[in-house]
């Protein structure tokens, strides 16, 4: 039985490197919406599907340093929150920093919802 069955081939690997250095993350306002409060916390993200993991990480190790986002956290968990992305960049038209277009994109969230406060302040 040939060992190497299941190891891909040189030119596949090199493809599969080539595609993961060339890789966007997805960029755009995401939202923790607490379902029992209606408040809605917003972040600016470069990557939102790490910072939804970073933040479900930080916030069920109790040291987040948002209170009132923690303290609904602990008091619903996990499961009392939806985790949104609201809007996403095109990722045809991204440039090297996107933070200021990014942070006016979140602000724009903030000033339409009163209930709405930023994730990390």
């Amino acid at each position: 039985m040939n060992g190497n069955k299941n190891k891909p081939d040189a030119a596949r690997k090199k493809q599969l490197l080539e595609e993961y250095k060339n890789r966007r993350p997805e960029m755009g306002v995401i939202a923790l919406t607490c379902r029992q409060t209606g408040e809605s916390f917003l972040g600016a993200s470069k990557n939102t599907q790490a910072d939804f993991n970073s933040l479900c990480f930080k916030l069920s190790a109790r040291g987040f340093p948002n209170r009132r986002l923690q303290e609904l956290w602990n008091q619903y968990g996990p499961q009392g929150f939806d985790l949104t992305v609201l809007e996403t960049l095109n990722p045809k038209e991204l440039s090297e920093d996107e933070g200021p277009r990014l942070e006016k994109l979140r602000q724009s969230y903030l000033d339409r919802n009163p209930k709405a406060q930023k994730i990390w302040r």
